[in-house]
């Protein structure tokens, strides 16, 4: 059974090719600069390959979860930063916006996000509550026939340059958790403070700490229903755990592709690197692991887009698996590479780097192996 049909080729085609002549160009700027590639955006807008799981008519892709997971691929074989960036916005804002928003929004919204005109974010982690979103302390008040925001989020992919955020707010008591968390699709206005946060890898992305001060939202602002945001949240984080499954695919395979140059090419004790054994064995060793990523992102994702019941199970084994094989991947390329795999002159040092926040955002390694053991739990007692 092929996972992938003649149509996913294409997107593939389609994205390969915009990846190598849009975003290669500005790979290492946005790594070494933290620049945030708003033109590079709009290219991608034109093409769908911005919001691939967005309808047409809104300007999107049309596509499906794999098309994503495809395009993702592509993007992250040669920037993780570009192919995290593309994920947070096309995925957990557009495709949720799509998935639970009301006609209003969609049609004044998605058209403007798709082209890349706007920028979208999905605000939910905070100082307090990563792991636990349950928890968030972010609160959405009713005064005056209008709700009133205040709170701070971290960690917000595209935070610092989005002019939406889909933003997650607490309305009710701490203590009723995920029964009292509403969704808001929020304009950007004076009332947003933002400021850029530094890290490690995926650079370029707009990562932002930001703080809403006395934000207005109307009733018409609500996406869903006042406290029935939970719902929203779960099943966009679970499509996103396979989004970002594709990315993972793709800064392995952007580090291995590196790595085999390398050991083609370096001559070490008067021969190839890529005739010692050990050498042949560690690309063996990458190859495996790559495989393995990529039959577990495009399953994952077949079974949302036939609608199986395995579906949640496959997101969370698909998240955890892909993330580490991608820490493992980049990890063995820069030791092959040695010395040079240790300099800012080498790709694979920059994909290492991105590889890690695989393991961190949008669930950790310790979360997919929470809710894994729940499922085991109801599956077999």
């Amino acid at each position: 059974m092929s996972l992938l049909t003649q149509e996913h080729e294409l997107v593939r085609k389609t994205a390969r090719e915009f990846a190598e002549k849009y975003v290669e160009p500005i790979a290492r700027k946005m790594d070494r600069e933290n620049y945030y590639p708003r033109e590079t955006i709009r290219e991608a807008g034109k093409l769908g390959i911005l919001t691939p799981t967005v309808p047409a008519e809104y300007g999107g892709g049309g596509g499906d979860l794999r098309s994503a997971v495809v395009v993702l691929e592509e993007l992250g074989r040669i920037s993780g930063g570009f192919s995290l960036l593309v994920e947070a916005y096309g995925i957990l804002f557009a495709d949720a916006v799509n998935n639970f928003a009301s006609k209003r929004h969609k049609e004044d919204v998605l058209p403007k996000v798709a082209a890349g005109e706007k920028i979208g974010a999905f605000a939910l982690s905070e100082p307090c509550c990563g792991s636990d979103a349950a928890a968030i302390q972010t609160r959405a008040e009713k005064k005056g026939g209008e709700w009133v925001i205040n709170g701070h989020k971290m960690w917000i992919t595209n935070g610092l340059y989005a002019d939406y955020y889909l933003l997650a707010a607490r309305t009710g008591p701490r203590e009723a958790r995920h029964k009292a968390i509403t969704v808001f699709l929020l304009p950007r206005s004076e009332c947003v403070e933002a400021a850029p946060i530094e890290v490690m890898g995926v650079r370029g992305t707009g990562t932002a700490e930001l703080k809403f001060n006395d934000c207005r939202a109307s009733d018409d602002d609500v996406v869903g229903e006042v406290n029935g945001g939970w719902k929203i949240i779960m099943h966009t984080l679970d499509v996103g755990r396979v989004a970002i499954s594709g990315v993972a695919l793709g800064i392995a395979r952007g580090a291995f592709e590196e790595a085999l140059s390398w050991a083609k090419n370096r001559e070490l004790f008067g021969k190839k690197l890529m005739e010692m054994q050990n050498a042949q064995f560690e690309l063996a060793e990458m190859l495996a692991a790559i495989e393995t990523a990529r039959a577990l992102a495009y399953y994952a994702a077949y079974l949302y887009d036939t609608g199986s019941p395995d579906f949640l199970l496959m997101s969370h084994v698909a998240k955890l698996q892909t993330a580490r094989l991608a820490v493992d991947v980049t990890r063995r390329a820069v030791q092959m590479e040695g010395g040079f795999g240790y300099s800012k002159e080498s790709k694979a040092e920059m994909f290492y780097r991105d590889a890690k926040i695989l393991e961190i955002g949008e669930g950790t390694n310790e979360v997919m192996k929470y809710v894994l053991f729940k499922l085991l739990e109801k599956r077999f007692g």
